[in-house]
């Protein structure tokens, strides 16, 4: 079962939670630490479960480059022996030239074909793999992770930068094989047809060489900024859109324009500096290749003309020259390709090598069985301290025993803690110091599903997601009938609204459930968390949606849901307080008011203030 929780961002004042407010460089706020060697075992683990296909790519591409090198022997065969021999009136070698040549482009084209055809398997299987890694991992990462790494930086990892890798292996890869097996091939013909021309071709890969280290070199730091930049741009947009309303109701627009301005210049100068690298690099590389061709050229004619080489071996040198240094712009291509995977691929390993800081345990425990009559648990916060990165100790020492069957109530201003201990008793955080026990089971050794059964969260933004409203009262509880459903949603005083839908429990809710208002999606919360059965119910600011009616028609449902179960009921609207067996009021993350309402309420402490300056309010 999962816990009906919300999204980060539903995360309130008194938790202190870092959110998004880092600090620092706003462009570099998405740079996760990479582990040395984790970006290359990354791409390892995406291949090794396909070495046999890309054994198969390879062998395709090297017949391929083969057939294709083939050609200018054929054409230097045809100068020197077969047009000599037609002139003799002997056809054959002519012909054999003919017919070899053309083999030799039809089995090009076919091994172009099957290699395209093998290596798109292989790309695709790869970045299946990699996007369902990205999606488990981001759901496996704990809620601390979520608050200070925003939902849009998740989105650019898994679309910008997979896009950016798969550019790498749709193109750039081929790319690369195909310029390091002309080097080869040709390097090789050039040397068996003619020591001297080869040796200078050999000699000018050496500037090549350099000037690739080079553009290595600078481009890496410019595309990590291209990335960094893209990924700016696409948070500001995700946030922006999501949160249209304070946007619209504050009049943001203009302001976030300017915000969106600035970063898309950022993105746009990045773009800048790498086309500007890749000038400077193309540059380059034809001034070398050129000068070496015009080289060759005019040694090899001096020497067909003093009878030390022959005609048809300079015309396949030429060609060979040709084909050496035509890929060097495409190699330039693919070290562009290549910059940009290498930076999203740095990010994406960044994000897949960050452990939950809510981890499983190492050697797991159940809870003991629930007596059918007791259906509670007892919890104790043993010793607890507790503080978020981003600020001082929330809790400073905690110590609470709630028996089972209890319901509490936690009231106290903004920073007390209160969200703080239900998020520790949810275990999204686990304490610095200390132990949270469940009927005596600490909750950092209860696997998580075991711990989701026992232990339910309903927050003050009830999160729904796309789809039907029965979907998602059965989110804590898949397996549950559609009869189940509705009685969940009778209990809490849902079901005539819902009835009352286009399509009742099969209406769409639709993103975020916008098809419903807030406080009607706080009692599908609420029937999804009754429907998922706790042990353990929390109740986070969960009644704040609803109106005065609502809240109570909820109050009863929960006074006869909640009979025997433990319930933690945080809350500011003071009116929840009533259905509690005892209260707590919390104060600078410790406990200075602890008894009964009533008891509390006719008392002179700080609940009972609380409690007259509510009453008041009313009046």
């Amino acid at each position: 079962m999962t816990a009906a929780t919300t999204a980060p961002a539903g995360s309130k004042p008194d938790d202190r939670s870092p959110g998004t407010g880092d600090t620092g460089d706003p462009f570099d706020k998405d740079v996760l630490p990479t582990p040395p060697g984790a970006t290359a075992a990354l791409l390892r683990s995406l291949l090794a479960p396909r070495k046999a296909r890309v054994a198969v790519t390879t062998l395709l591409l090297l017949l391929q480059q083969a057939v294709v090198q083939a050609g200018p022997l054929f054409v230097a065969y045809a100068i020197d022996r077969a047009v000599p021999a037609f002139r003799a009136h002997d056809h054959g070698p002519l012909i054999a030239v003919g017919v070899g040549y053309l083999a030799c482009a039809v089995a090009a084209g076919g091994l172009q074909w099957a290699f395209i055809a093998a290596a798109a398997r292989v790309n695709q299987d790869v970045l299946l793999d990699l996007r369902g890694r990205i999606f488990r991992h981001a759901q496996a990462l704990s809620v601390d992770f979520h608050e200070r790494y925003t939902s849009g930086r998740l989105i650019s990892r898994s679309t910008t930068d997979v896009e950016s890798l798969r550019e790498l292996l749709d193109e750039g890869l081929q790319e690369l094989v195909t310029v390091i097996l002309s080097f080869v091939y040709i390097s090789a013909m050039l040397l068996w047809l003619d020591l001297g021309l080869g040796g200078v071709a050999v000699a000018s890969l050496v500037p090549l060489y350099a000037l690739v280290r080079l553009y290595q070199r600078r481009a890496r730091r410019v595309y990590r900024a291209r990335s960094t930049a893209i990924a700016a741009v696409i948070v500001k947009f995700v946030e922006t859109m999501n949160g249209i309303r304070p946007v619209r109701a504050f009049r943001r627009e203009a302001a976030n324009d300017a915000d969106f301005g600035a970063l898309n210049r950022r993105h746009e100068r990045t773009n800048g500096d790498a086309l500007l690298e890749m000038a400077r690099y193309v540059t380059g590389s034809r001034l070398v290749a050129n000068t070496a061709v015009a080289a060759i050229v005019l040694w090899g004619a001096y020497r067909v003309a003093d009878g030390t080489l022959a005609l048809g071996v300079l015309a396949a040198a030429v060609l060979y020259l040709r084909r050496l240094y035509d890929p060097i712009d495409r190699f330039g291509m693919f070290l562009n390709s290549y910059q940009s995977a290498a930076a999203s691929l740095e990010k994406i390993a960044g994000l897949l090598a960050q452990t939950p800081s809510v981890p499983e345990p190492s050697s797991p425990r159940q809870l003991p069985p629930l007596e059918s009559e007791h259906p509670g648990r007892e919890v104790v916060f043993d010793g607890v301290r507790f503080g978020y990165r981003t600020g001082g100790e929330v809790l400073p020492r905690f110590d609470l025993t709630l028996p089972a069957g209890q319901t509490v109530a936690v009231v106290g201003s903004t920073g007390a803690g209160k969200s703080t201990l239900a998020k520790l008793l949810a275990r999204f955080y686990d304490p610095s110091d200390g132990r949270v026990l469940l009927d005596g089971v600490d909750l950092r050794d209860l696997p998580m599903p075991e711990l989701r059964r026992g232990v339910v969260m309903v927050t003050q933004e009830a999160f729904l997601f796309s789809g039907t409203v029965a979907d998602n009262i059965a989110i804590g509880r898949p397996d549950a009938t559609r009869e189940e459903t509705e009685q969940a949603a009778k209990e809490i005083g849902a079901h005539d609204f819902i009835s009352a839908l286009p399509d009742g429990y099969d209406t769409d809710v639709r993103k975020r459930g916008g098809r419903i208002s807030a406080g009607q999606r706080q009692l599908v919360a609420f029937a999804r968390a009754l429907l998922a059965d706790p042990a353990v119910l929390i109740l986070d600011e969960a009644t704040s949606s609803l109106d005065i009616p609502g809240e109570r028609a909820v109050q009863r449902a929960m006074a006869t849901v909640l009979k025997g179960r433990t319930a933690v009921v945080i809350a500011h609207r003071l009116s929840t307080v009533e259905i509690a067996d005892r209260v707590l009021v919390m104060e600078h993350g410790r406990i200075v008011e602890d008894g009964r309402p009533a008891e509390l309420v006719a008392g002179t402490g700080r609940f009972a203030d609380l409690h007259r300056a509510w009453r008041d309010s009313l009046a």
